[in-house]
């Protein structure tokens, strides 16, 4: 009895001590956000083209509720990017946080960070007892390279450190970037997809897919993960089912609430089309600002391929048994290719590395990633302003900036997935890889 109340004990002080963390972590984070967010920078942040774009300006979403309340249509010029639904949601939240938008993208910016923790714990708990059960069926030299018990504690909290603290997210944040609210959504579909609860889960894809249709490529690594990881099909059409339902029903509430569905160009039409040249850090701007136009759709259809069906059937034959890191890798994909990116969503495809800290053994581009990040992102801003407020550079030297940002990322997306195709067959071989007696190359063919 002694023994059972000791370890319930042990549990208990556990547990404290990771709500403790939790709460001291988010209690600096909302300090540093919300000092941030009454300072002199608060502007500068928010103007910068890394962190507004045309589809996530908080600064056009206050100009269309306007516009709105005055019962002017704010779809009827080239000002609003976001959906109708978009509109009434963030309309609802000003009323409930009485107009302190500081604390509600604060708000939301912690609720995003303590999902991906509990998303991260829950994964990682399963990745460690898959191990575990398939232990027998490993390399008896390779065992040491298996997920340990502490593995679970760190790895957690080392993504809820990457998420509250990176630069990338925290500018996000400060520079009220509607990216905020997405990212919530696409947290509560990964939280919701590790739990193997598909009705949350498929609305939580239907709502990031509205603001973006980016993100309704998803259904597919979520079926995945349901059929490998749960053993049921059964969660896997019902995902599908009722991500279509939540989709219709998203576009009837869109279009009654517009009065029509002019909405659409604005919108998706918006993203597609790519019309509104304004620099970014994705790749699109500079090649349609340089393009003659009898190439244009052939590079639209090509760039939004791209972005969402060229690498997800390979990815998804290669990665069917591992169906969050092909989440992860098509969040990076669409990251880095996608018409209007800005640099919250790096930071959120990044705060989910550390649930792959059983791959750091095999990456071996960290440091250049590292230094290119580095460079890259101190660079954008005085090239811009060079650019822009100096006319001592020019859009080739902005470019170049943004290229080698994508480079960067591309880079540690190969990294990671060529690491668990060598951790793969290290677990099935072992550490030796000699052919013929002499030392082995691993490579992809």
């Amino acid at each position: 009895m002694s023994v059972k109340t000791s370890k319930k004990e042990v549990e208990m002080d556990k547990l404290q001590n990771s709500v403790q963390r939790i709460i001291l972590m988010c209690s600096l984070a909302a300090a540093l956000r919300y000092w941030l967010m009454l300072s002199k920078y608060q502007s500068v942040i928010a103007n910068h083209v890394e962190v507004s774009t045309p589809m996530n300006s908080w600064k056009r979403v206050s100009e269309g509720l306007y516009l709105l309340s005055r019962n002017i249509d704010p779809y009827s010029g080239d000002l609003l990017h976001e959906t109708p639904l978009s509109l009434f949601f963030y309309k609802v939240l000003l009323n409930v946080f009485q107009q302190q938008i500081h604390w509600m993208f604060i708000t939301f910016d912690l609720a995003t960070g303590i999902l991906l923790f509990a998303t991260a714990r829950k994964y990682m708990s399963q990745l460690y007892k898959e191990e575990n059960a398939n232990k027998s069926t490993f390399s008896k030299d390779a065992l040491q390279y298996l997920l340990k018990p502490t593995d679970l504690i760190k790895s957690p909290f080392h993504v809820l450190l990457a998420f509250l603290f990176n630069p990338f997210t925290l500018f996000n944040c400060v520079g009220y970037s509607t990216t905020v609210f997405h990212n919530l959504f696409l947290s509560l579909l990964l939280f919701s997809m590790v739990l193997g609860i598909p009705i949350i889960g498929s609305v939580s894809l239907a709502l990031s897919a509205s603001m973006s249709f980016y993100p309704s490529i998803l259904i597919i690594p979520i079926s995945l993960y349901h059929i490998n990881i749960f053993k049921s099909v059964t969660k896997a059409i019902i995902d599908i089912i009722i991500f279509i339902v939540s989709v219709s029903l998203i576009t009837i509430f869109c279009s009654h609430y517009a009065k029509d569905f002019g909405y659409l160009k604005n919108v998706y039409g918006c993203i597609l089309t790519v019309p509104d040249l304004q620099p970014n850090i994705g790749l699109f701007w500079y090649f349609f600002t340089e393009m003659f136009d009898h190439f244009r759709d052939l590079f639209i259809y090509s760039f939004q391929i791209n972005a969402t069906l060229l690498y997800l059937v390979p990815l998804s034959i290669k990665f069917r048994k591992q169906p969050f890191l092909l989440t992860l890798a098509l969040l990076f994909i669409i990251t880095v290719f996608k018409s209007y990116p800005c640099v919250g969503d790096v930071g959120f495809v990044l705060s989910l590395l550390p649930c792959f800290v059983h791959l750091l053994n095999y990456c071996q581009q960290g440091f250049l990633v590292g230094v290119i990040f580095l460079i890259a992102s101190s660079l954008a801003p005085i090239l811009w302003y060079l650019w822009i407020y100096c006319n001592s550079a020019n859009a080739n030297f902005y470019f170049g900036v943004t290229l080698a940002f994508a480079i960067a990322q591309i880079f540690l997306l190969t990294d990671v997935l060529f690491a668990q195709v060598k951790r793969e067959f290290i677990l099935e071989h072992g550490k030796e890889r000699k052919v013929n007696g002499e030392e082995g190359i691993l490579c992809l063919e």
